[in-house]
């Protein structure tokens, strides 16, 4: 998961890819889970919201495959 922010409240975009290359349904979210889904083995969402967080905002990506959680990982923005 790759993500570019400017400041600490705003978050331009984030990139979610797979590690295997497989395809899976992949979720990409900041700060709260709004259902963003794509079934695709890499995906860029495009966020530009501007989200208050106290004390860091958390940037997500995951990736479910089969009903099942692989892999999700979280990032706090500084």
């Amino acid at each position: 998961m790759a993500t570019a922010y400017q400041g600490r409240d705003f978050v331009q975009d984030i990139t979610v890819t797979t590690r295997d290359g497989l395809p899976g349904t992949l979720r990409a979210f900041v700060g709260d889970y709004r259902n963003s889904k794509a079934g695709v083995s890499r995906w860029r969402f495009v966020v530009n919201r501007e989200i208050r967080a106290y004390p860091r905002l958390a940037v997500c990506g995951g990736l479910d495959r089969s009903g099942r959680v692989i892999e999700n990982h979280c990032v706090l923005i500084p």
